[in-house]
C-alpha cells in the first residue's frame, strides 16, 4: 500500500484522528494533518502539517493540494459547526479534485434524535452530494467515550444511568484501521456499519468501570425521559449484526488500569 500523494486527516490531533494517522504511516502512507495550531514536538516526523481552519477556509488551499485522500474525523459538537466545516472542505476538495473523501459518522444518527447526530446526518448529506467521491463510515461508540459518559454521570459514589439501555464499545484503533483499509479500497459510499464485540447493558459497563477504578460506588438505573433517551433504549444506536471489533470493553479497562 503506498503512495507518493499524501493522505489528508482533519482532526489529526484528536483521539481517533491520531490513530488513524498512526495507521497511515504503519501501512506505509505518508501523511499530511490538518490544523488550526502548530504542530507539538509529539507529532511523528514522518508527518506532514498544514496550518489551516474548515470553519474560515484559511490555508484549505495549501493543505488540499496533491493529496490522495482526505479522511475527515474533525468535529466540534457545538450545533452547526461540523456542518460549515464539512462545506469548506468539499468546497475545498472539489477545487483540489481530490480523489476519494472519507468520513467517519456515528451508528444511529438516522434514528436518535440527539442534536448532535443530527448534525452528523447533515454532514452524510452534504458529502453524499457534494461532488467529491466518498466513503462514509457509521461506528458506535468508542471506549474512551464511554469512559468519558460515564464520569459525567458519576456523583460521588453514585453512577446513575439509563436503565434499559445497552451499548456497544468499539475501540478506536480498530475503527483506524477500518478507515485506512477504506482509503486504499477507493469510494464506496456507505459501507457496512461497524460495532464493537459486544452489546453490554449500561448498568453493567459502569460495575466494569467502577472495578476497573477500584471504586466501591453504586450504580443506580433510572428511566431517562425523552424521546432520545427512547430511542437509545430501542437500540438505534447499535449495530449487533456488524460487531467487527475484537478487542472488549473489559480489555480496554485493562490496558488503562495503573501499572499497565
Amino acid at each position: 500500500m503506498a503512495d507518493s500523494h499524501p493522505v489528508l486527516v482533519t482532526g489529526g490531533t484528536g483521539t481517533l484522528g491520531r490513530a488513524v494517522v498512526h495507521t497511515l504511516l504503519d501501512v506505509g502512507l505518508p501523511v499530511r494533518v490538518l490544523s488550526r495550531h502548530p504542530a507539538s514536538p509529539h507529532v511523528p516526523v514522518e508527518v506532514e502539517w498544514a496550518i489551516g481552519d474548515l470553519l474560515t477556509g484559511e490555508g484549505l488551499d495549501d493543505a488540499f493540494a496533491g493529496v490522495s485522500a482526505v479522511v475527515h474525523c474533525a468535529t466540534d459538537p457545538r450545533q452547526g459547526r461540523d456542518v460549515e466545516a464539512a462545506a469548506r472542505l468539499l468546497m475545498a476538495a472539489r477545487a483540489a479534485e481530490v480523489p476519494h473523501l472519507v468520513y467517519i459518522s456515528i451508528v444511529g444518527v438516522n434514528q436518535v434524535p440527539f442534536p448532535y447526530y443530527r448534525t452528523k446526518l447533515q454532514v452524510e448529506d452534504l458529502i453524499e452530494h457534494g461532488g467529491v467521491p466518498w466513503t462514509i463510515l457509521r461506528a458506535t461508540q468508542f471506549h474512551d467515550l464511554v469512559d468519558t459518559m460515564l464520569g459525567t454521570l458519576t456523583f460521588g459514589p453514585v453512577t446513575v444511568v439509563p436503565s434499559g439501555t445497552s451499548d456497544q464499545p468499539v475501540d478506536v484503533r480498530e475503527v483506524a484501521a477500518r478507515l485506512v483499509g477504506l482509503v486504499g479500497a477507493g469510494p464506496s459510499g456507505r459501507v457496512t456499519d461497524m460495532g464493537g464485540p459486544e452489546v453490554l447493558d449500561i448498568t453493567d459497563i459502569a460495575r466494569q468501570r467502577n472495578g476497573a477504578l477500584g471504586r466501591r460506588g453504586t450504580v443506580w438505573a433510572v428511566p431517562f425521559p425523552g424521546q432520545t433517551a427512547a430511542a437509545f433504549r430501542a437500540g438505534g444506536h447499535l449495530a449487533p449484526e456488524h460487531a467487527d471489533g475484537q478487542i472488549t470493553y473489559a480489555q480496554h479497562l485493562a490496558r488503562r488500569r495503573p501499572g499497565r
